[in-house]
Parts: C-alpha cells; sequence; structure tokens
C-alpha cells in the first residue's frame, strides 16, 4: 500500500529566515569598528637615532667637499712640481753637459766647497771656541786677556780669604762679622766666582782641570777629589765644580805656600796655573803670632811660597783690587814674566 506523502509544516517562512540572517549580518556590521585607524607612537629613541644618522649624513657630505677641495689642490700641486722637476733636471743636464765640456769647472767647485767649508769652521771656532761650558757676559764680550788656556792640566788656585769680601780693609773686617750666606753675596766674591766659570768655559774638551779654594789651608772645591784630575768634556763635573764654589764663604787669612803645596799631591803637574787673589799672602804654612802683618813679612811670604812651584809651569794671575797692598801687583807681574805666564788686574765688567 502505498503511503502518502506526510506535509511538514515551519513556523518560520524562509523569508522570514534570511531576514533575520540578514539583520543580524547589517547589526554586527554596525557593531564593528570596521574603518578605525590604530594610531601607533613612534619611538623616542629611534627618532633621536634617526637624527644622528641625518647629523652623520650632513657631516660625511661636508667632509666630502673638503675632500674634493684638498684633491683638486693637490693636482694642481703635483702639476707644479711636474714643472719645477722638469726644470731641474734641465738645469742639471746643462750644467752637466757644461762640466764635460770644461773639466776644470769640477776642479773649480771643489776648491769653492773647501773654502766654504775652511770658512764655516773658521767662523764657528770665532763665535763658539771650543769651550766646553757656556759663559756670557754683558753683552756677550769677548776679552784679549793674553791668558793662555791651553794644557793638558789645568789648575785654578781660588783666594778664598776674607779679604775676598771687599776691596777696603774696613769692609772686609766688617763682612767678615757677617753670616755665610751675606758673605757669599758680596759684590767681589760674587765678581771671583764669575772670574771662575769663564775661564772653566774657556777650558780644551780634551784637558783636564782642578779648582782648589785657599786661606789658612788649601782643599778642592769638588770633595773627595784631592790631587785628582777631572775631565773638561765632563759637564756634569763642571757644573759640580761651580756649585761647590758657590757653596763656599771666604773667611781667615791668605796662605799662599799652602796653595802651591798642593802641586805635589798630584801625579802629573799641572800645565797652567791660575791664581786668582787680591793681594800678598798673610801668613806662611801657619797662623801668625801677631795680628797684624808688614809689607816686608807678606813680601817674604810670598818669596817662600815661589819655591814651591816646579820649573816650566806657567803661572798667570787674575789680581783683584785691595787697598794697602802696593807692592802685590809688580811682584805677581814678575812672576808672570819668570813663569812665562800672563798677569791681568781685570775691570769691574769683566768678564
Amino acid at each position: 500500500m502505498v503511503k502518502k506523502r506526510r506535509n511538514i509544516a515551519f513556523s518560520l517562512s524562509f523569508l522570514d529566515i534570511m531576514a533575520c540572517g540578514f539583520g543580524a549580518v547589517t547589526l554586527l556590521f554596525l557593531i564593528l569598528r570596521h574603518n578605525a585607524t590604530e594610531v601607533i607612537t613612534p619611538d623616542e629613541s629611534l627618532a633621536a637615532e634617526v637624527d644622528l644618522l641625518q647629523m652623520d649624513i650632513q657631516q660625511a657630505t661636508e667632509e666630502r667637499v673638503v675632500l674634493l677641495n684638498s684633491l683638486e689642490k693637490i693636482k694642481l700641486d703635483l702639476v707644479e712640481a711636474q714643472g719645477l722637476s722638469a726644470r731641474v733636471i734641465t738645469e742639471l743636464e746643462e750644467k752637466e753637459n757644461s762640466i764635460q765640456e770644461d773639466p776644470n769647472n769640477m776642479d773649480k767647485l771643489r776648491q769653492q766647497v773647501e773654502q766654504l767649508e775652511e770658512e764655516t769652521a773658521q767662523m764657528e771656532e770665532i763665535e763658539f771656541g771650543d769651550s766646553v761650558r757656556k759663559f756670557s757676559g754683558d753683552g756677550v764680550r769677548q776679552y784679549l786677556t793674553g791668558l793662555k788656556l791651553g794644557g793638558e792640566r789645568v789648575l785654578i788656585l781660588v783666594d778664598g780669604s776674607a779679604s775676598m769680601l771687599a776691596d777696603t780693609v774696613v769692609n772686609a773686617l766688617r763682612r767678615r762679622n757677617m753670616d755665610d750666606d751675606q758673605k757669599k753675596q758680596s759684590t767681589k766674591w760674587q765678581w771671583t766666582m764669575r772670574t771662575v766659570e769663564w775661564l772653566l768655559a774657556q777650558l780644551p774638551p780634551s784637558s783636564r782641570y782642578q779648582v782648589y779654594i785657599f786661606n789658612a789651608e788649601a782643599t778642592p772645591v769638588t770633595p773627595d777629589s784631592d790631587g785628582i784630575w777631572l775631565d773638561a768634556a765632563d759637564s756634569l763635573a763642571l757644573e759640580t765644580s761651580v756649585r761647590d764654589l758657590s757653596d763656599y764663604a771666604p773667611n781667615s787669612g791668605t796662605s799662599l805656600v799652602n796653595a802651591f803645596s798642593v802641586l805635589s799631591s798630584f801625579d802629573k803637574q799641572p800645565d797652567n796655573i791660575f791664581l786668582l787673589t787680591d793681594g800678598l799672602p798673610t801668613m806662611s804654612e801657619s797662623a801668625p803670632k801677631k795680628y797684624m802683618v808688614t809689607g816686608g813679612q807678606r813680601r817674604k811670604h810670598f818669596n817662600v811660597a815661589l819655591t814651591k812651584i816646579p820649573v816650566g809651569i806657567s803661572v798667570n794671575t787674575i789680581l783683584f783690587p785691595m787697598e794697602g797692598d802696593p807692592e802685590a801687583a809688580a811682584l805677581y807681574w814678575q812672576l808672570a814674566l819668570d813663569t812665562e805666564g800672563a798677569f791681568i788686574a781685570p775691570s769691574r765688567d769683566w768678564p
């Protein structure tokens, strides 16, 4: 038996369902922010980095311009140098051709070169000399003194008695009672030290020297160098001698015989002796019994001291001023004649 088809009834129509669906889609479309734009705030560190990069680019651009300008200048200098080089080469070729044509030109050029070298050496000797130590007086003056500054061994004897403090007896006695610092600053003593510096500055580099200071006794200026010759080429030894001399304060009497007695302490005798003093000695080997010394006694002390000088040694005396000693200049001048040395009484602005 054929079953009859059963009709199914819907509560909603198809059109209603479609309308509801379309309405739902429309509602969702309205609810959603489908056209909203998200605003992104850039990071501050990234902005700063961008600024730095822009600055680097600007700086690189400026440097590129500078380099390009420098390159242009270098190119111009290169062109100029090439031109000068070609000119020099041409001149050399011309000179070479002229020399080949006349061989005597080469000899003339050699003679000119030798003459220029000799003139240069002479100018250096005049201007600088063979000094081992620089010394400049007022105005950098040079003096003709007749002093023989050569020799292998040079002995400088410096009078360090109280009379070297002043030109008069009264002022010397007054300064003798002052403290050592004031004694060292005495005008006459400063003059003496400048003279010693000048003598040291004139020594040949190949020579040797020694500086002794004497009053009642005689001792080397540099400690622990008794009887030892110092090298004049040793600048440190020279400066030490000058410094040690500046630390000395004049005092006591004058024993010239003790000064010349130091010659026996050397294995090899000096070639030249430079004696810096201001008069005849006031004592012999020992202090006098009386305070006052007469002119005759001083002359006797001087003659005794001369017996200590070996034959063949030149004695050069630099006599500083001192009142009350009229025989000193004549006796020291005679000593210079006898020993083939020199005698000078320097002006106050020397050296």
